[in-house]
């Protein structure tokens, strides 16, 4: 007996059609196996820089490399150009995020949104106000942003391996508090970790940006020139003192979020081709020698990409090189820290990784959850019908995985304080850890198995 018999054969491209995917479940799926990748990378920079290639693995990082001609030469050695070019791009992606959210996401209608906001500000308050407690004030109060920020994709990435014994409305709330939380990180670095101001770079950025608003306003509807301005804008914030990566910020909230066509348009415009290429092909099947059908094809693909507003395509061809790309380049070069296990104790009692692991542990805990009960007690808001406080523990828990965000600050912060940075790294591994599998094995325990 054929055991094929019956069953239907679906092909590559008819899987292509039939896989259609909100904004929003695209942004999980591919934050979720960003997480998978963060850690792989994470854990081989680990063992890098705990190797006998520890010294190649930090010799290479710290490899100049020149780009440009004349006043516009730079040179910053390869581990800064991750952190001040290729991060920029991981930027844009969260700037389009944001803007997607704002206008027509998780975070647009303020009233859902409002708990999300809470959760998110008390996440973020009380963690800085840990670290602050242990380090008032000298060098080491300079890290007081790092255990603010959640990593969304390493978040994402644990509830994932819980599978059906989370609700979806967890997912959710988690996605919109990282997004909020995403767009503190993103204000923190802007006003409280930027250095000395070049002013002549400033008013080159603020004459960029209003190209790029007349641009907008004007209804160019191409990337390209967005691009190419973009990188002007780069150069010049690297220039200014204000760190180089918020151009991807200012860049994403400046692209165009309207289509040119508008959908009834272009329901008419592709009903009428379709129609076309359908008599093209009746009168001539060969479709290499089928030259009006190849026309009237490649005219409906140019409507297919005029309908959708530039930042959605942007947002949907940057994620995976954002995501499977940038990211993980990010863990490697930056998650490298050498661990003695001979003065594990003296390192974790250090000033600035207990802040850290206390800001990142506890702070976000009691942030989270905390905000969030205050504000159900005094009718601020509501949950979801399938969520719980048991669920916003867990998610409470999970915010205090800060590895990107966390260790891309301390960067800023410990830049001239190579112990300090070392101690804060460690601090965020140590935290993401204890956060992660205590977020884990909570919401495991809490949540029974749903058919």
């Amino acid at each position: 007996m054929n055991e094929n018999k019956g069953k239907e054969y679906t092909a590559p491209w008819e899987k292509a059609f039939n896989q259609i995917l909100t904004p929003l479940e695209e942004f999980i799926h591919r934050q979720t196996t960003s997480g998978v990748l963060l850690m792989l990378f994470a854990i081989v920079a680990l063992v890098l820089a705990n190797s006998g290639w520890a010294e190649a693995y930090h010799h290479f990082l710290e490899t100049p490399f020149k780009l440009g001609a004349g006043e516009w030469m730079i040179s910053m050695s390869i581990h800064h150009w991750i952190n001040d070019g290729l991060m920029a791009l991981f930027f844009f992606v969260v700037g389009l995020e944001l803007k997607r959210e704002l206008l027509v996401g998780e975070l647009s209608d303020f009233k859902s949104a409002l708990l999300p906001i809470i959760a998110a500000a008390g996440g973020m308050i009380l963690p800085a106000l840990f670290y602050i407690v242990l380090n008032p004030s000298g060098h080491t109060f300079d890290g007081w942003g790092v255990p603010m920020a959640t990593d969304i994709a390493f978040a994402l990435g644990v509830l994932a391996l819980l599978g059906n014994r989370v609700p979806h409305g967890l997912l959710t709330f988690l996605v919109a508090l990282a997004i909020v939380d995403d767009l503190g990180a993103v204000l923190v670095i802007a006003l409280f970790y930027t250095e000395q101001l070049n002013f002549s770079a400033l008013i080159g950025v603020g004459f960029i940006l209003l190209l790029l608003v007349t641009l907008n306003l004007g209804g160019i509807r191409k990337p390209l020139p967005y691009v190419l301005l973009g990188i002007v804008l780069w150069l010049l914030l690297l220039k200014s003192g204000i760190h180089a990566t918020l151009a991807g910020i200012l860049l994403a909230f400046i692209i165009p979020i309207r289509p040119k066509f508008d959908p009834e348009r272009f329901l008419s415009h592709a009903s009428n081709l379709l129609q076309q290429i359908k008599e093209a092909y009746l009168a001539e099947p060969n479709i290499i020698k089928n030259y009006k059908m190849r026309a009237r094809v490649h005219a409906l693909e140019e409507g297919v990409h005029l309908v959708q507003a530039p930042a959605q395509i942007l947002e949907h061809n940057m994620h995976i090189p954002s995501a499977y790309l940038v990211i993980p380049i990010f863990a490697l070069a930056n998650a490298g820290v050498p661990v003695e296990w001979s003065e594990l104790g003296n390192i974790v009692t250090h000033p600035v990784s207990l802040g850290v692991i206390a800001g990142l542990v506890a702070g976000k805990l009691l942030g989270i959850a905390g905000f969030v009960w205050i504000a159900l007690k005094f009718g601020i808001g509501s949950l979801p019908e399938d969520l719980n406080m048991k669920h916003i523990i867990g998610a409470a828990l999970l915010g205090g995985i800060g590895f990107t965000m966390s260790i891309f600050i301390a960067e800023l912060g410990f830049a001239h304080s190579p112990e300090d940075l070392l101690m804060a790294k460690t601090g965020i591994l140590l935290a993401s850890i204890i956060a992660g599998v205590s977020g884990y094995l909570w919401l495991y325990l809490a949540g029974g198995k749903k058919k």
